[in-house]
């Protein structure tokens, strides 16, 4: 399926691993040039030669809890073309009990969590609409409708994430930008595998009895019983953002954990 993204200019956050390079890949098979961004610049040059077979990809680093930084990767791009796709995918998790959650915490959360996207898209959009066309898809969770006890500071950040999708696409109206928000559900990544192998470590029981565990109980209404891959989730926030129709709305993918028909 031709999804009209040749040489499409697209930018993802957080793209040096996980999600992000998942989606960064699906998006040059598509015949789109892509930027990937990471927090250091190793990560960033390794996920560039990892990629670089595939199609046009360039990249640049730096933490978008810094303007500074975030202005700095906006110019980046911008100075290759007018960014088509934007993909906010940035983001941080952990667990963490409730009552052991300081000030400190919460707004590190939504400084990386939400603010991040905010301050990059408070550049990218307004170009998007002054041209009358992009897209922006920005990566929530299942957690966002359905909040993790043992995660709650990610949860509320997630949550916040789809109120700033909806905001933002609200903006958007009579125009051809779209902006729109993906909820993966629980993803097989490094960072849950390295979640995943602390876990195994702590408790002295086989990675593979914990994880094949975990849907039994831990996340007993997810109808596939088992992670996300990554590339899943990348072909949704793919197909979302090249999606004419797709506008204002939160896209699941996380196997059917929220009970509900909506």
């Amino acid at each position: 399926m031709d999804l009209g993204l040749k040489d499409k200019l697209v930018l993802v956050t957080g793209s040096g691993s996980g999600i992000g390079k998942a989606t960064a890949k699906v998006f040059l098979e598509e015949g789109a040039r892509v930027v990937i961004h990471g927090l250091t610049v190793s990560e960033v040059e390794a996920c560039v030669a990892d990629l670089s077979a595939i199609g046009e990809v360039t990249g640049s680093a730096g933490d978008l809890t810094n303007p500074s930084d975030a202005n700095d990767l906006c110019a980046f791009t911008q100075n290759l073309g007018a960014v088509d796709v934007l993909v906010n995918n940035v983001g941080i998790f952990s667990v963490k009990p409730f009552e052991d959650l300081t000030d400190e915490d919460w707004m590190r959360y939504f400084d990386i969590n939400v603010l991040s996207a905010v301050r990059i898209s408070r550049v990218i959009l307004p170009a998007m609409l002054k041209r009358g066309t992009g897209s922006i898809v920005n990566l929530a969770s299942e957690a966002g409708v359905k909040p993790l006890p043992q995660m709650v500071h990610y949860s509320v950040t997630k949550t916040a994430m789809l109120g700033l999708t909806r905001g933002m696409a609200e903006l958007t109206k009579g125009t051809k930008v779209r902006v729109n928000s993906v909820l993966p559900g629980p993803t097989w990544t490094e960072g849950v595998k390295a979640y995943f192998d602390g876990l195994a470590e702590q408790k002295g029981e086989p990675l593979d009895g914990i994880v094949e565990n975990y849907f039994k109980q831990d996340e007993p209404t997810s109808l596939i019983q088992r992670f996300v891959d990554a590339n899943e989730v990348a072909r949704t926030i793919v197909t979302v953002a090249a999606n004419p129709a797709a506008n204002g709305a939160a896209y699941r993918i996380e196997g059917g954990i929220i009970r509900s028909i909506l």
